[in-house]
């Protein structure tokens, strides 16, 4: 009876894991709009997170928080990681997120597809709200 005891625990221990990991998501997906520089690092850290963690990351940046995808905007460093949400935005580029502004955002910024950061698309409602109700997806919104 111990013998079999000890096995079942072993094989509980041992599965345990993969279960785990097969009731992950399987990718992030951000909504950002907000102008603060510390909300918009932290939606920016989180989804860095995801990303080391093997997770796809889908980012779309509305309203203040579009003008992170700008080539001129600048944004503040902030502490511990002295980056800026700007910064953090682009090694998340550099390192696979698919980035993109919501279509209400340049238009009423008076930009254009050409003051984008490079990599960063104007993102499709019907593709996005088809990320936002994917159950394979965690949505942050911020």
């Amino acid at each position: 009876m111990k013998k079999i005891l000890l096995s079942l625990s072993a094989f509980a221990l041992i599965s345990t894991p993969v279960v785990a990991s097969e009731n992950m998501a399987k990718g992030l997906n951000v909504m950002l709009t907000s102008e603060d520089a510390q909300t918009q690092m932290m939606g920016m850290v989180l989804a860095t997170m995801s990303l080391k963690k093997g997770k796809e990351v889908n980012m779309v940046l509305c309203s203040s928080a579009g003008n992170l995808a700008l080539k001129d905007s600048e944004s503040p460093k902030l502490k511990p990681q002295n980056k800026s949400p700007k910064m953090m935005l682009e090694d998340l580029i550099k390192n696979g997120a698919k980035v993109e502004v919501c279509p209400l955002f340049l238009p009423n910024a008076n930009k254009n597809e050409s003051d984008l950061i490079n990599s960063v698309t104007v993102a499709k409602p019907p593709v996005v709200a088809d990320r936002l109700l994917n159950k394979d997806y965690q949505n942050l919104s911020y």
